[in-house]
């Protein structure tokens, strides 16, 4: 599907998480954020990957020619912003037709029971208290709930599933077999940020389509909503 060293983006790279798995494979890697504190850890990470460059800007403000990318993925990020439809717009333009696209968005419990859902409600109400902290606390406050929550519920599913028990309905369950780095750079990503959406994989479908995506597949598996796309035109 893709060509010979692919030139591609992480639209909101982070610490450098995911690029630093994909740099290896490819010709040239764009790792985007719009935080300059977020670019300059991602820089420190990735100090070994010559064939990555690093932009400070938004998705609204991609620097790269319209239909110059052979891929691009973007996880757990557009949900963040206040147009995600425009947004996916916006990186549908920069790819090449027949390119493809790697998408995360946090998911509205669409596949989960009324009290999984419940859960959710109050853990927002939280997550607005902790985004209005100052940094350092919010760092401190996130990392105490990846030791105090994300950590102890993860372990209880993993061990469910080496007894061969159930343990789909834990909360956090995904990360039964993760470092406590995942569990704690998950929890700022969740619990920092005023502004978060949430879609059904329907509305996902949609967004993707309106935004010039076909052959849109989605993972059943956690985390949802992990969905591909191919940019129409190839």
């Amino acid at each position: 599907m893709l060509p010979a060293h692919p030139v591609g983006a992480d639209l909101g790279c982070g610490s450098g998480r995911w690029a630093a798995l994909v740099a290896p494979k490819v010709g040239k890697l764009y790792a985007v954020d719009a935080s300059a504190m977020a670019l300059a850890v991602a820089k420190n990470n990735l100090t070994n990957h010559s064939n990555v460059e690093f932009h400070h800007c938004d998705v609204s403000q991609l620097p790269f020619p319209a239909g110059s990318l052979d891929f691009a993925f973007s996880l757990g990020v557009l949900h963040h912003l206040p147009d995600t439809q425009r947004a996916l717009s916006d990186i549908a333009s920069r790819l090449k037709p027949g390119a493809p696209f790697l998408v995360y968005l946090y998911y509205s419990m669409d596949n989960r029971p009324v009290w999984f859902r419940s859960i959710w409600v109050m853990t927002d109400w939280l997550r607005l208290g902790i985004s209005r902290l100052p940094h350092a606390l919010k760092i401190g406050s996130t990392t105490a709930l990846a030791g105090l929550v994300y950590w102890p519920l993860a372990r209880i599913a993993r061990l469910l599933e080496k007894l061969g028990l159930r343990f789909e309905h834990i909360p956090l369950a995904f990360y039964r077999d993760k470092p406590f780095y995942v569990l704690r750079t998950d929890a700022y990503d969740r619990f920092s940020t005023r502004l978060e959406q949430r879609f059904s994989k329907l509305e996902i479908q949609a967004m993707l389509l309106r935004a010039g995506f076909t052959d849109i597949r989605f993972s059943d598996h956690e985390p949802y909503w992990c969905a591909v796309g191919i940019r129409a035109g190839g």
